[in-house]
């Protein structure tokens, strides 16, 4: 079947036919990988930019990198973890159900942890100067991590299989695992959400006045003191909800994960332009496909290095990030 028989004069020739369907099989096996590692990109890629938003919503407002956020990310899994087994809503609920009414409660447990911290860690410093607000923010980074150590235990935790959404969905003739697709939607509507509602609103107007100039913003009747409490319940809650997004995604959970977390997503925001909103949002998705596409094409060893080295020639070309950093009409 893989060869046809010629013959010319006295002689037999065998001319191969299979040159080209081997070519359609390579060619479409290529695609496959290629799209598998694009959806996987897009899901790290979303948790990402959800995160870098925290951190770029915090910078835009007081300029100050909030180094605590990570480790709030990092509170969202752990909650996510206790609530869907304490609460056992899989055996109430359908396990999509479940976890949507567990993501609206972590996400909001997780934004009134950040106001507290605003208010007891960063509110007090707020004129001594930006060194000691990010010592603060450091301190703040310790307490969490080794809270959620000594509550928890400083082992690995697993997400249960029967917590989980187990499903696949055909796409292009491919099986991906429904929770792959979950990740991404649910990362595309928070951070269309969040953009509606900083364009859209008058507290999204609000937000951008002091982000450029607070005491302008606070002549023009603008509390701004709400308008940062909202901010860090803003941030946060998206952060907790990427946690919750990690822990289902991966199945695998542990207290120095917000480190990990923290610092992509810290470069994801510079790599869109810190305190810029679609920046965030776009330097989370790019780093995550960079990411994907590197393991999957050259080794998951190299995906960090090739990611950081693309950030690096990134900014050689634009120091200020794809975006450029906050200006007045971008936040």
């Amino acid at each position: 079947m893989g060869a046809a028989w010629s013959g010319s004069g006295g002689g037999i020739a065998l001319l191969p036919v299979t040159f080209g369907y081997r070519s359609v099989v390579r060619v479409q096996r290529f695609m496959e990988q290629f799209l598998q590692q694009l959806l996987n990109g897009l899901a790290v890629g979303g948790i990402y930019a959800l995160v870098a938003l925290g951190y770029t919503m915090v910078y835009g407002v007081l300029k100050l990198i909030n180094f605590a956020h990570g480790d709030l990310f990092t509170i969202g899994a752990y909650l996510g973890l206790t609530l869907l087994v304490s609460c056992n809503f899989s055996g109430m609920l359908n396990p999509v159900l479940a976890v949507l009414a567990v993501f609206v409660m972590v996400a909001l447990l997780v934004a009134l942890i950040g106001f507290l911290l605003e208010r007891t860690a960063y509110r007090p410093l707020r004129n001594a100067g930006r060194l000691s607000a990010v010592v603060s923010a450091l301190g703040a980074s310790i307490f969490f991590q080794n809270a959620i150590m000594l509550i928890y235990g400083a082992r690995f935790y697993v997400y249960p299989d029967y917590l989980r959404p187990d499903f696949t969905v055909q796409l292009f003739g491919l099986a991906v695992p429904g929770v792959r697709l979950l990740v991404i939607a649910a990362s595309v509507i928070l951070m269309l959400g969040l953009w509606a509602f900083i364009q859209r609103s008058r507290t999204g107007a609000a937000i951008r006045a002091v982000a450029i100039d607070p005491g302008a913003a606070q002549l023009m009747g603008i509390n701004v003191d709400r308008i940062i409490g909202l901010v860090f319940l803003i941030g946060p809650g998206l952060g907790g909800a990427a946690g919750l997004m990690v822990g289902i995604y991966y199945g695998q959970i542990d207290f120095t994960m917000g480190w990990t977390y923290g610092l992509k997503a810290f470069t994801a925001a510079i790599l869109g332009g810190i305190g810029n909103i679609p920046g965030a949002m776009i330097g989370g998705l790019l780093l995550g496909v960079i990411e994907a596409l590197a393991a999957g094409y050259i080794a998951i060893a190299w995906k960090d290095a090739i990611a950081f080295f693309v950030l690096i020639l990134i900014l050689i070309i634009r120091p200020t990030g794809i975006l450029g950093e906050r200006t007045a009409d971008k936040l």
